[in-house]
């Protein structure tokens, strides 16, 4: 089966090429390494380009006819896509709303949507169900929302399949060290933290100390990339056995708070270093934690790197031997 993979060189898409590569799909990798990085891409071949330039779309599409197509290919800062908007949609909006009008032209019809958590902005529920009403309090969120509803529409009005990956939090890192996450800017706070313990940063900001939470910091629900990886390619397999249009959660279904990361990654590390406590930052809710039972029922999802351990050793292991 021929699989194609739109920001197949950044952090996540890197890890789902590796995951299919693995069990021997035909790969074939869009980017345009402005995030992404050619040395990420271990399997299949890589065409370099634009989704925003929609001949190039047109020309790797028919050229390689995909069976199924994969899309990560969105800018994700929270806090650029304030500063900058219109990049976001441009490319978030436009460049995939170029990429669908190609696939449905040539009746591809089964597509798996890099999604966030972002689309839900300020829970009012905790864990959060899929059915939870949307609301993006940022531009990022609202790039996703956007084409989350397109896809409700051009589902119903074309022969058109997808499911919609809903991400929490994304950390770690394959634990060959061969590929793991390395954005710039980086904002993540696992790779930040590790960033510290390696000296290259002076210390690690803890932004608001008076949350609502057991140690007053924010509480997030961290998936390891492998398992969310594996997600993606169960998500395909539902497709391709006849599933339905859908949405599903990725995370674990509890979370960790930001003064835990910090204290378990001191203890992989071995290293003390300066922690600074700031302000809270606007935007930032308590506490964000999937409720992912209907991935585990629906697509018989089982993670299998779901510590808080595990996922920071990964990571550990990546920053001390990164290849790019």
């Amino acid at each position: 089966m021929k699989v194609l993979i739109t920001g197949g060189a950044g952090y996540i898409g890197s890890h789902v090429v590796k995951a299919l590569g693995e069990k021997g799909y035909n790969l074939l990798i869009v980017d345009n390494l402005s995030n992404g990085h050619r040395e990420a891409v271990l399997y299949g071949k890589l065409a370099i380009g634009d989704i925003r330039d929609k001949e190039f779309i047109k020309k790797v599409i028919s050229e390689f006819t995909p069976d199924v197509v994969m899309h990560f290919s969105a800018f994700i800062e929270v806090g650029i896509s304030v500063k900058e908007p219109l990049s976001f949609y441009k490319n978030n909006v436009i460049g995939t709303l170029n990429l669908l009008e190609v696939l449905i032209e040539n009746k591809i019809d089964k597509f798996i949507f890099s999604s966030t958590a972002a689309v839900y902005g300020i829970p009012e529920k905790i864990p959060i169900p899929e059915e939870h009403r949307i609301n993006p309090i940022n531009p990022y969120g609202k790039t996703k929302a956007v084409i989350e509803k397109a896809l409700e529409d051009f589902s119903k009005a074309y022969n058109f399949k997808y499911v919609s990956l809903r991400y929490f939090n994304a950390s770690g890192a394959d634990p060959s060290g061969k590929i793991g996450e390395s954005h710039n800017p980086e904002t993540h706070l696992i790779p930040l933290v590790l960033q510290t313990a390696k000296g290259e940063r002076d210390a690690i900001r803890i932004y608001g100390t008076d949350y609502p939470t057991e140690d007053g910091s924010c509480i997030r629900d961290y998936i390891h990339v492998n398992d969310l990886a594996d997600a993606h390619i169960l998500a395909m397999k539902y497709l391709v056995e006849g599933g339905e249009s859908d949405v599903f959660n990725c995370g674990y279904g509890y979370g960790y708070s930001v003064r835990e990361v910090i204290e378990t990654a001191k203890k992989i590390t071995g290293k003390n270093f300066k922690v600074i406590e700031d302000k809270r930052r606007e935007g930032d809710p308590p506490v964000l934690i999937a409720d992912s039972k209907k991935l585990k029922k629906k697509l018989n999802w089982k993670p299998k790197y779901d510590d808080l351990e595990t996922i920071i050793k990964t990571a550990w292991n990546w920053e001390l031997n990164k290849r790019y």
